[in-house]
C-alpha cells in the first residue's frame, strides 16, 4: 500500500519537475541557434528568418496563443545605420506568444534572437570582420534559450498563475533595439496591461567571481520585496539602472518596470569567437531557476508602479 502511494506521488509530481529549466535543453537551443549553419543570424538574412521559425515552432508546441500581427510574427523593416551598405533596409520580425491565465495583467519576458551575421552590419569588435561568421552564442542565443525554457516552464507547470505571460523574441536589437521599439509603438497587447518586463541578454558566460547582474532594481518600489529572502546556488547582485543594456531600455522608456539579467562582458563579445562550447549551461540553468523564484515572488504582489531611476 505504501509503495502504491509513493508511486502515485511520483507520478503526480514528475510532470511539474520535468518542466524545470534544463541544462540539456539550454545546450540544445544554443547549439542550434549559434551553429555555423545559422551564419550569425544577421538581420534580414535567411538564417535570421530560420531562427525566428525555430522560436515560432516551439511557441506553438508550448500552445502559446499567437499575438503578433501575423500569427506569431510581427514583421517590420529594420535599418542598418552604423555602416553604409547597399541593403540598409531589411525585413525582419518579432516573434510573440501569449500565455493566457485569464488574469487582468501580464508579465513580459523577452530576449533578442538576432546577431551580427557575417560582420557586415556594424558593431563587430573584430579587426577584419567582413565575411566571418559571428555565431553569437552568448549574444544572444543564451537569452533565447532562457526565453524558450521560461515559456516551456510556465506553459507546462499545470498552474494558472495570477498573471498572464507575454513571451517575445525581438528582432534587430543589434541595430539599436529596433524590434522592441517597434513592438512598443505597435503593441499587440495594451501597454497599461503590462506589469513589468524581464529581459535576458548574454546570460551564458557566468563568472563566479562577478556573479550574474540583475539590472532594473530601482524601476519599482516593489523590487526589494520581490528579492527579499531570494537564494540561489549562484552569486547574483542587483543594479538600480533600467535604461541600458538591451531591450529592457525600450520598456523603461515607456515607464514599465524592468529586470535585466546579464552575466557580463568577455573577450569574445561581438567577435566571431562567441561560440557555443564556451557557454556555461549549468550556470544558466541556475540563473533561470533564480528568475522563476523572483517571478513567483512578484506574482504574489499587486501590479507594480514604475519609478524613474535618478
Amino acid at each position: 500500500m505504501k509503495f502504491c502511494f509513493f508511486f502515485a506521488l511520483v507520478f503526480l509530481v514528475k510532470p511539474v519537475f520535468g518542466q524545470e529549466p534544463s541544462a540539456e535543453q539550454i545546450h540544445r537551443h544554443i547549439r542550434d541557434l549559434a551553429s555555423d549553419k545559422m551564419q550569425g543570424r544577421g538581420t534580414g538574412s535567411p538564417e535570421n528568418a530560420k531562427a525566428a521559425h525555430y522560436i515560432q515552432k516551439l511557441f506553438k508546441k508550448y500552445k502559446l496563443t499567437p499575438l503578433g500581427s501575423e500569427g506569431y510574427y510581427q514583421p517590420f523593416t529594420a535599418k542598418v545605420r552604423r555602416v553604409v551598405v547597399p541593403d540598409s533596409l531589411r525585413e525582419t520580425r518579432n516573434v510573440v506568444g501569449f500565455l493566457d491565465n485569464k488574469a487582468p495583467y501580464t508579465i513580459v519576458i523577452g530576449a533578442h534572437y538576432d546577431h551580427l551575421g557575417l560582420g557586415r552590419q556594424g558593431s563587430s569588435k573584430d579587426s577584419l570582420p567582413e565575411g566571418k561568421i559571428h555565431n553569437g552564442a552568448d549574444d544572444n542565443a543564451s537569452g533565447v534559450a532562457g526565453l524558450l525554457e521560461m515559456a516551456r516552464y510556465f506553459s507546462q507547470n499545470h498552474t494558472a498563475e495570477p498573471y498572464n505571460f507575454l513571451f517575445i523574441a525581438f528582432g534587430a536589437e543589434e541595430l539599436g533595439l529596433q524590434g522592441s521599439r517597434y513592438f512598443l509603438n505597435n503593441p499587440t497587447l495594451p501597454l497599461e496591461k503590462m506589469n513589468f518586463m524581464v529581459c535576458m541578454d548574454m546570460i551564458g558566460r557566468y563568472n563566479p567571481e562577478r556573479g550574474v547582474g540583475i539590472g532594473g532594481y530601482g524601476t519599482s518600489d516593489a523590487w526589494p520585496t520581490v528579492f527579499k529572502g531570494a537564494e540561489s546556488s549562484i552569486k547574483f547582485f542587483t543594479d538600480r539602472a533600467g535604461n541600458g543594456g538591451s531591450d529592457n531600455a525600450a520598456f523603461y522608456a515607456k515607464q514599465i518596470p524592468v529586470l535585466f539579467f546579464h552575466t557580463g562582458g568577455h573577450p569574445d563579445y561581438h567577435k566571431p569567437t562567441d561560440d557555443s562550447e564556451k557557454i556555461d549551461v549549468k550556470a544558466e540553468e541556475a540563473i533561470l531557476r533564480l528568475e522563476i523564484k523572483l517571478l513567483e515572488n512578484a506574482m504574489q504582489l499587486p501590479k507594480m508602479t514604475f519609478t524613474a531611476v535618478k
